[in-house]
């Protein structure tokens, strides 16, 4: 999507409330709380200077979605915790278990102790090793985007909103932690990360395809890109690097690119911020 107005990126804002919180937040601007949650932002939209309200009180929401997170493991617990993976090997295709339980076992074993045995010399390591990676990623990421988030320059969404995380410099953008795109050339990915961004929508699978504006930030181990995954967990490092990137970065035109997939062309708004070590 093209860069939003004021009006339009409000409208997200109150849209990426959940129904109670906006009841709650109309009370507080006393505009009236009752009907749906379509109409109540509808009347807050008729509201001047509603702005900073609004993002006051995410903000003030959001540290309390942290607060309880933090009631169940805190943060360097947590940390601890993550630091106990020892290696990074999906054993399976994310995405592609299933298929795989199929054509292996499944459809090849006729023999019922044949397909038990197979199972435990093979298949339980390889979903011990899928789950441990898809853990890894979901809690660092976690860490990561609850960083970004309380950033001061970042207002965060309050719930599930298809295409908008975080609301940086005015504008939305979909919120991206991924690794460097295997093959993909290190150097080029730092010298024009905006030609990386266009790899990254253009090379999107079918499945979950947007052109919702993205932030990128992706992770690289120059001297051992397999080892980019513990890059991820060194915390320390990537908050310095995020806290940086949005205290300086700004968004313009000059963010919009233009990218191809299905045959048709897309306009989005991209940012990239490419962590090394």
């Amino acid at each position: 999507m093209p860069l939003l107005s004021k009006k339009q990126v409000l409208n997200l804002k109150l849209s990426s409330i959940p129904v109670d919180k906006l009841r709650e937040l109309a009370l507080k601007l006393g505009v009236d709380k009752r009907g749906s949650g379509a109409d109540i932002v509808k009347k807050l939209l008729g509201c001047s200077d509603t702005g900073e309200v609004v993002d006051y009180f995410i903000k003030q929401n959001y540290t309390k979605q942290i607060e309880t997170r933090r009631s169940i493991i805190s943060d360097n617990e947590l940390k601890k915790e993550l630091g106990k993976v020892k290696s990074f090997s999906w054993g399976v295709v994310q995405g592609q278990l299933d298929q795989k339980i199929q054509t292996e076992y499944v459809r090849k074993f006729v023999r019922y102790k044949d397909l038990l045995n197979s199972v435990k010399v093979k298949l339980h390591d390889d979903i011990t090793n899928y789950v441990i990676c898809t853990w890894f990623n979901h809690w660092t990421t976690v860490l990561i985007e609850e960083h970004i988030s309380i950033h001061s320059k970042v207002i965060p969404t309050l719930k599930n909103i298809k295409g908008v995380d975080i609301f940086f410099q005015g504008q939305p953008f979909d919120l991206k932690v991924t690794y460097l795109p295997r093959d993909y050339e290190p150097s080029y990915a730092t010298e024009t990360p905006k030609d990386l961004a266009i790899w990254m929508y253009e090379n999107q699978g079918a499945q979950r395809f947007g052109a919702d504006n993205r932030l990128f930030v992706v992770l690289l181990d120059k001297d051992n890109p397999e080892k980019s995954w513990e890059l991820k967990r060194n915390f320390s490092l990537v908050f310095e690097k995020i806290d940086r990137f949005f205290d300086r970065e700004m968004v313009s035109e000059n963010d919009e690119i233009s990218f191809t997939f299905g045959r048709e062309t897309y306009t989005a708004v991209s940012k990239v911020l490419i962590i090394t070590k």
